[in-house]
């Protein structure tokens, strides 16, 4: 009954503009917890999405489960009708954005920890120095499962964990979809392409070919760059698509 949901939702559902720049028709909400996941930081009302990304959520859920993993903890995707945050991502307002976090259900989140749960940093973030025994094959597992599905376009981590998996799996076709962006040190950010019946959208370039194992990863890890300090009154943010107002 889900799926058969999903798909009818789907036709009339839009995401219109850009990742950073625009907003979500006919969005459904992640429910909060299913088979494998389970939705964290729910009183921000940011478990929003296109119907593709619900789908690919929890199929990828269901992945994980059968493959040994602990149960998932999935954080932001969107508000209700996509459009800026006020805190926290630039992105996240078209609903094809989410993230997913490193720690998952053996480490579990009390009643008490829901609103405001504890991360579980994989990095030390200002030397870009991985902590000992936080990335293992449970989280190896994870990534190649969530980055192998054909709708992903990209999918965002620490540039120090991107070396880690380059080291363990550099030879796998997904690995190319791992792209190095600040933060990220406790999450990773999946993002879907444009869906089908969704003129307005407006993709990203497409990702540079190879593994990304090479000189762009080392430059980010020579500079280590950090995440900017930005005030929610100091954000410039893009016009939004006429069809969002």
């Amino acid at each position: 009954m889900f799926l058969s949901l999903l798909l009818a939702s789907a036709l009339q559902a839009e995401a219109i503009g850009g990742y950073a720049g625009g907003c979500l028709k006919g969005g459904q909400p992640l429910p909060l917890s299913g088979p494998g996941y389970e939705v964290i930081r729910a009183k921000r009302l940011r478990y929003y999405g296109h119907p593709d990304l619900i789908h690919y959520l929890t199929q990828l859920a269901s992945q994980t489960q059968q493959a040994g993993l602990p149960s998932l903890y999935i954080a932001d995707l969107a508000m209700p009708h996509g459009g800026p945050f006020s805190s926290g991502h630039r992105s996240h307002q078209t609903g094809l954005d989410a993230d997913i976090w490193f720690r998952m259900s053996d480490r579990p989140i009390g009643k008490g920890e829901q609103d405001s749960p504890a991360e579980w940093p994989l990095i030390d973030e200002p030397s870009y120095r991985m902590l000992p025994g936080r990335f293992g094959p449970q989280q190896l597992t994870l990534l190649k499962l969530a980055a192998q599905a054909r709708e992903v376009e990209r999918i965002f981590i620490n540039p120090a964990i991107k070396a880690e998996v380059c080291r363990q799996a550099s030879y796998d076709d997904w690995v190319g979809k791992l792209r190095p962006w600040v933060g990220h040190f406790s999450h990773f950010h999946v993002r879907l392409r444009c869906p089908a019946g969704s003129p307005e959208c407006v993709p990203q370039a497409p990702i540079p070919p190879g593994n990304g194992c090479g000189a762009e990863l080392a430059s980010w890890l020579k500079d280590k760059p950090q995440l900017p300090k930005v005030s929610v009154a100091n954000r410039r943010l893009p016009p939004l698509p006429a069809r969002c107002g």
